[in-house]
């Protein structure tokens, strides 16, 4: 089940925790240096944030806990994205994707008008 509205905007944390997911299974350090490198450092998930942002994951149905694993001493606890929590980034993927392009747009629209103005100025 799926909580998020579709209308809502995904905090980029989230949106990043969910990207790292969706090549498969990670462990908590892995999905925060993921996210890091995903985000070019814009993002650096504190363990207690990562934490807190997977429970909720997991009770919108977005994540799944798929295991501990004791590795030198230390446990791990890994988790996977969902057919939900695929679809919910692909569709905030695809939110993103249109906001930048009508950017871009209204950029281009900016520069031929300031690119028209200063032709007429200099006539």
């Amino acid at each position: 089940m799926v909580i998020r509205m579709s209308n809502q905007e995904m905090r980029e944390p989230t949106f990043f925790v969910l990207a790292s997911l969706a090549d498969g299974r990670k462990h908590g350090y892995g999905i925060i240096k993921d996210a890091s490198e995903l985000s070019e450092g814009r993002v650096a998930l504190k363990v207690g944030t990562l934490y807190a942002a997977l429970e909720r994951l997991q009770a919108e149905g977005l994540v799944i806990a798929t295991g501990d694993e004791v590795v030198g001493g230390r446990l791990r606890r890994y988790f996977e994205l969902t057919e939900p929590g695929a679809a919910s980034l692909a569709e905030e993927s695809e939110r993103q994707e249109l906001n930048a392009k009508r950017a871009r747009d209204r950029l281009k629209q900016r520069a031929s008008r300031v690119a028209a103005s200063t032709k007429t100025a200099s006539a």
